[in-house]
């Protein structure tokens, strides 16, 4: 039942890996769901900042009197995060494929990126993992 989950090549040893690309794509969906409600928040205070200058207040006005987060810093803190956890995903995905002995040219024309780009991928992850060992 459980070789079903990956087919025919899956085994314990490869389930526990993708388990890696599983939470990896976890976590960027916990991140995408914090990023719709943060970036509605930050669109109504954009909104309320049209308003404003739009009554007549100087940006200076506007600006000194923002509470904090600022709209900018909502939108940089969620394309960062998104940056960092969709990175990691990708990453986790490309190391399931090779385990899969999808080649790096195969893997390069899904992702849309050049054999270079997943090249570094799969190095970036051996690096990290030897420098815990």
């Amino acid at each position: 039942m459980d070789d079903e989950w990956l087919g025919e090549r899956g085994t314990a040893m490869e389930r526990e890996a993708d388990d890696a690309a599983i939470q990896a794509l976890l976590e960027l969906r916990g991140a995408l769901d914090r990023t719709i409600a943060a970036l509605g928040a930050a669109a109504e205070r954009a909104d309320d900042l049209i308003a404003q200058r739009r009554r007549g207040r100087t940006w200076f006005e506007i600006v000194s009197s923002e509470k904090p987060p600022l709209v900018i810093e909502t939108v940089t803190g969620v394309l960062d995060e998104l940056g960092e956890l969709g990175s990691r995903f990708r990453r986790e995905e490309a190391l399931a494929l090779q385990r899969e002995d999808v080649s790096i040219t195969r893997i390069a024309e899904m992702f849309r990126v050049t054999r270079q780009r997943v090249s570094a991928l799969l190095h970036t992850r051996s690096a990290r993992d030897g420098a815990r060992a």
